[in-house]
């Protein structure tokens, strides 16, 4: 079980007695891709060094990142908890986290490791201090002292997203030669950024094999276990920022030497493949673990190896919420075959407008051909409204484009994995069923996660709706939605005044009472609910909707709400922005961008959404 106690937030407890006696432990990681690798059976990749890592380690067939991007998967790890516990799963948000708890590299410092990071945090944490001696491009194993064990992480941007579009570039990879995933169009442009991918990844794979030079160099090839993964799928676009498993299936390999196979992982093989499904989430866990170090009780992970090792999970977990200035919320889970996806915004497309995603070829030409209608089904899936629910066979189908949801043979697997994915968010206590200014509203001055653990979160009452809510096939009746609506619970009330955008029908448009309920909505003390109850409202007819476009307006400022509102309520407007009177157009162009004291890692988002309305017809 997964401890969720406050009380439980303790130190590992070390558990060998000399310092010499125990591992270092190297982890090597790689940006933005995914199982393209020699060793993953990949023709068209060039990685001979990480190939030749392979052939004396173990890797995991199917390990997951829990997140498609950088900032939550890397939270995850530092944790060892899912970033949906904490509130921090969306893209550059930055929560406070309980004060007796420790990350990972405080553990291991404590222990006696000397710990080193080069060099990328990018947590999301308000105090993101985790206890490395040194972080840093410098940072290195060699700055431990004499006989003393370490714990050295490695990073590489050469294959992030930016560098797989940057100019000028020789391509070495034939374009031609590209295998192109069934959702993407064949052009020359989406050849050439994936043949500049795997340039990187060859780029990359040089740069692994340096570190691991320097190692049997020092001498310590002999005492190091060694982690080489990457920190999610591809930088291209649909992998990325979105919880398929091409968003969130990265290559591990673990590589345990002679002297330390005591705590290797079960029916460990040199150049062996485990089936065993494992998570971002285990990583700090599993490293404690093979270190002698019993993890800390909050960590909520599985250790795959050591003297602490666990029982295998029959499903791992992945998450989306906001990306940059977008706006989702999404849970998938896998079973190693199938992979389920539940949209709590199944009104929303998949891809939207993010300027840093926009910067690709790729996402350019993709987009440009939906809009003139030259692309397939398959293609033209990701710029369209998403179901509420999805389930999809890697075997037959490992691009995942074919919902197989509703198809009579996959009836039971489908109830089974909504269920685990509806018990993992209540034991995790997952805040993401809040939206995010409404994580901090209700917070208020403890951390996100203390108010999680705390009564005060009816968790079990928020997956109910939530999932009610967002059911396209059979959403609740009236009735139970003017329940909800009036609920004290303000999640309760989001998601209520939200399931009429999810609604099959059209009838409730003009209905003189739910103009009502809306009307008493747009005025809910807490500034989501005003948000969803003015999205709707956009959609009725009558008063009321020349009455939401001003609601929403004031909701942008951040003057009087911050930066989070301000990002929901321009996530609606830019939608009707086309219907707006021009006098409120020229008022929302005029909101500012950010206040003195915005914080710095969504500062940038309002001003992002503000510059793409300015751009629209």
């Amino acid at each position: 079980m997964i401890a969720i106690a406050a009380a439980s937030f303790i130190l590992g407890t070390i558990h060998t007695a000399r310092a010499d006696d125990r591992p270092n432990i190297l982890w090597i990681t790689s940006e933005d891709n995914g199982p393209e690798l020699g060793c993953y059976n990949d023709a068209y990749a060039d990685t001979p060094r990480i190939d030749a890592l392979a052939s004396r380690s173990l890797r995991y067939k199917r390990c997951w990142s829990n997140a498609p991007v950088c900032a939550p998967a890397r939270t995850t790890i530092v944790s060892g908890m899912y970033a949906t516990s904490l509130g921090a799963h969306h893209m550059r948000s930055a929560v406070g986290l309980p004060d007796a708890m420790r990350l990972y590299p405080l553990v291991f410092r404590d222990a006696g490791y000397y710990t080193s990071n080069n060099n990328k945090t990018d947590y999301n944490f308000a105090n993101p201090e985790p206890g490395w001696h040194d972080s840093s491009r410098q940072a290195h194993w060699r700055g431990r002292a004499e006989n003393q064990p370490f714990f050295a992480v490695f990073n590489f941007t050469v294959s992030h997203e930016s560098k797989i579009r940057n100019k000028p570039h020789t391509l070495v990879h034939d374009p031609a030669k590209a295998k192109l995933p069934a959702y993407h169009p064949d052009t020359p442009e989406v050849r050439r950024d994936w043949a500049q991918y795997y340039d990187r990844l060859t780029e990359m794979d040089a740069m692994v094999g340096k570190v691991l030079d320097d190692l049997k160099a020092d001498g310590l090839d002999d005492s190091t276990i060694v982690f080489y993964y990457g920190d999610h799928g591809s930088g291209m676009p649909r992998s990325k920022r979105w919880p398929f498993d091409s968003g969130l299936h990265v290559p591990l390999l673990v590589h345990v030497p002679e002297k330390f196979r005591s705590v290797a992982p079960e029916n460990y093989l040199p150049g062996g493949m485990s089936d065993r499904l494992v998570a971002f989430v285990d990583l700090a866990p599993t490293a404690l673990s093979m270190a002698g170090i019993q993890p800390p009780e909050n960590m909520q992970g599985v250790p795959f190896a050591g003297q602490f090792a666990g029982e295998a999970k029959p499903f791992i977990f992945g998450y989306r919420g906001r990306m940059d200035e977008r706006i989702d919320e999404v849970r998938s889970c896998t079973d190693g075959r199938f992979v389920y996806m539940k949209h709590f915004y199944p009104d929303r497309p998949y891809l939207k407008h993010v300027e840093f995603m926009f910067q690709t070829p790729t996402t350019q030409v993709w987009k440009r051909m939906f809009d003139e209608g030259k692309l397939n089904d398959a293609q033209s899936k990701f710029w369209q409204p998403k179901p509420s629910e999805e389930l999809f066979d890697l075997e037959s189908d490992p691009d995942e484009t074919v919902n197989v949801a509703g198809r009579p043979e996959h009836a039971d697997r489908l109830r089974r994995m909504r269920q685990a994915m509806q018990d993992w968010s209540i034991e995790t206590r997952d805040l993401g069923l809040l939206t995010e200014a409404e994580i901090h509203r209700r917070s208020g001055d403890q951390a996100p996660r203390t108010f999680g653990l705390s009564p005060d979160y009816d968790i079990e009452q928020l997956v109910q709706v939530a999932y009610a809510c967002t059911d396209r096939e059979n959403p609740p009746s009236l009735g139970k939605l003017n329940q909800w609506v009036r609920s004290s619970e303000s999640g309760v009330r989001y998601w209520a005044v939200r399931s009429f955008l999810c609604r099959p029908d059209d009838a409730w448009k003009n209905d003189a009472s739910i103009a009502k309920m809306l009307e008493a909505a747009m005025l809910d003390d807490s500034p989501s609910v005003r948000v969803a109850a003015a999205e709707v409202a956009m959609q009725m007819d009558g008063p009321l909707r020349q009455r939401a476009p001003a609601v929403l307006a004031n909701l942008a400022d951040v003057d009087n709400y911050g930066q989070l509102v301000p990002v929901a309520a321009l996530n609606v407007l830019d939608k009707y922005w086309s219907e707006l009177p021009d006098d409120l157009q020229k008022r929302v162009e005029a909101l500012p961008e950010k206040t003195k004291d915005a914080p710095q890692r969504v500062s940038g988002y309002v001003g992002r959404l503000l510059k793409h309305v300015q751009s629209l017809p």
